[in-house]
């Protein structure tokens, strides 16, 4: 089938307005496509494990019972509460999360002081940290609730008294509370929730086809993590053995306890690799072509998306996703054609609302770096070695992702502009300055941040590659200069700034290609910020500063 009931979900989504395919809905079709195929593909794996990997340990393995329904039902629940507890936690971008302390604080805060502006960031930090607790109890609960069902009818298992059930599913239900607690303190502390977007988007089949081989991998290697912890904590526990057992039978049941966990760790990895599939593919939010919707406006459900949506939402990212795809591709050129229509409405509202998120992180570092101290260099300087979990390391995870993709939309659709644009939109709404301007803005910003100062030259002076000089912002001596450099520069902090300005000079860039001898013709006219520079303030730096840049830009030395 090659995952042909996801497909046909995607192509009854888009229909009139008065169908009405509401945006909540692409999300729990997708989720529900999750669920068919977690319980198709891991019934067959369960049938598989106790009819190959647990046959020679099980007296009558082709024996069914009341109890074989009661225990395969209980192993599908408990992997339908990994697949939720793992829908609830999963997100397109980093989530801070409240620290121990800011519980503290923020309870303090909530009894003794009136509600402030920081009450909903804070609240939204605790829901995140609910949800990495709750995603590791489920984990814990469904790793003993598998393992016994797993396990369930191997002759070792077998229970004759109410003493001997105790000792056997007791135990055996304590090391699968260990491996599920293990594996779901891992999957939370390696961000593994993270939902990766793949570069190169292949068919759903073929991309969880190639994940198999690493889910295999990392099944083994947290199989026998799990059996470790877990064979440590069974030293304390009641072993339940008769003098009639044997050292036979208690390794008979080492290597069913390993075999078991594997098949459960093999289900979660194949949950999450299937998770990352249908979550991450690609979304047309577009009319079918031919239609008249197709024909008329088949912008709108795609702008409706990205307007309406929540902020950092799966859905929001899949609209930018599939608005990039179509910028930089040649797949739809029909949808990108669209967006050049003669009244100019639609191509403001697609970089409006791409702009939007590099407007955001702007103002954040703006306001982060005019804060109001008794000394200025000092105060820019503290900036500089903020630690790798504060909040302003936190905004920077937030943005990375929202500023990759804005910054490759907006810079592509502009240059496509220069040839694809019939009417000249782009250029008579002010769409290119402001592009330019904004994303210029974005990365003096990001470059100060990073603790490089911007010296602006004088206008006698020819543009030389020095005309813009880097400079550590520190009154104390060089060495120490240079050695507080290095430390910073060693830091998940600057590494991820560093990220955004790499992007944001990509971006540039890549306009400045397309309009190079426009640029210069209009450089040469002294024209340059009159076409390619906002009349207004900027939103950081001044408009000397932004053409300076841009100067740069256009002898390729930024």
């Amino acid at each position: 089938m090659k995952m042909s009931i996801y497909a046909t979900v995607e192509r009854t989504l888009f229909k009139d307005k008065n169908g009405g395919a509401t945006h909540f809905t692409i999300i729990k079709h997708r989720f529900l496509s999750f669920l068919i195929w977690q319980a198709l593909r891991f019934t067959f794996l369960l049938f598989l494990s106790k009819t190959i990997l647990l046959f020679l340990f099980t007296q009558s393995p082709y024996t069914h019972n009341f109890l074989s329904l009661f225990y395969f039902l209980f192993f599908h629940f408990s992997l339908f509460l990994f697949a939720i507890s793992l829908f609830i936690l999963s997100s397109p971008n980093p989530l801070p999360s409240a620290s121990p302390l800011d519980l503290l604080l923020g309870l303090a805060r909530l009894l003794f002081v009136s509600r402030g502006s920081a009450e909903p960031e804070l609240r939204r930090k605790i829901r995140v940290s609910l949800s990495y607790v709750l995603f590791v109890n489920f984990c814990a609960v469904a790793g003993a609730v598998s393992l016994i069902c797993v396990c369930w009818g191997c002759e070792v298992y077998n229970v004759e008294s109410r003493s001997r059930w105790y000792d056997v599913y007791g135990k055996l239900g304590v090391r699968g509370f260990v491996v599920g607690l293990f594996y779901g303190m891992h999957y939370v502390y390696k961000q593994r929730w993270l939902l990766r977007f793949p570069i190169i988007q292949r068919p759903p089949f073929f991309s969880f086809k190639i994940g198999l081989p690493l889910a295999v991998g990392q099944a083994l290697k947290f199989s026998a993590a799990g059996y470790l912890l877990s064979g440590v904590l069974a030293f304390f526990l009641p072993n339940g053995y008769t003098s009639q057992d044997t050292m036979g039978k208690f390794m008979s049941e080492q290597i069913i306890f390993y075999i078991g966990s594997f098949v459960v760790i093999l289900c979660w990895e194949l949950n999450h690799h299937l998770h990352q599939v249908i979550h991450t593919k690609r979304f047309v939010f577009a009319p079918p072509k031919g239609s008249a919707a197709a024909e008329t406006n088949p912008s709108e459900a795609l702008l409706d998306t990205l307007e309406e949506s929540t902020t950092k939402s799966l859905l929001q990212y899949l609209a930018y996703l599939d608005l990039c795809m179509v910028c930089e591709s040649n797949v739809d050129t029909w949808r990108r054609a669209a967006f050049f229509e003669e009244t100019g409405e639609t191509y403001k509202r697609v970089i409006a609302v791409c702009l939007r998120p590099l407007e955001q992180l702007t103002v954040k570092l703006n306001e982060s770096l005019d804060t109001p101290s008794i000394d200025n260099s000092s105060h820019l300087s503290s900036q500089l070695y903020l630690p790798a979990k504060g909040p302003e390391y936190s905004k920077l995870c937030e943005s990375i992702y929202d500023t990759q993709v804005c910054a490759r939309i907006v810079s592509s659709l502009t240059a496509r502009s220069h040839k694809e644009d019939r009417f000249g939109i782009a250029q008579l709404s002010g769409s290119n300055a402001a592009v330019i301007s904004i994303v210029l803005s974005c990365l003096l910003a990001v470059e100060t941040l990073m603790g490089k100062k911007t010296n602006l030259q004088s206008p006698n002076h020819l543009m030389v590659p020095a005309g813009i000089n880097w400079a550590t912002i520190s009154t104390e001596r060089r060495d120490s200069t240079v050695g507080a450099t290095g430390k910073r520069r060693n830091s998940p902090f600057y590494a991820k700034a560093y990220e955004i300005a790499g992007i944001l000079r990509s971006s540039i860039y890549c306009i400045v290609s397309a309009f190079h001898n426009e640029m210069l013709n209009s450089s040469k006219a002294g024209h340059l910020e009159k076409d390619w520079i906002v009349s207004g303030k900027p939103l950081y730096g001044t408009h000397e500063l932004l053409l300076q840049k841009l100067r740069l830009f256009l002898d390729y030395q930024a």
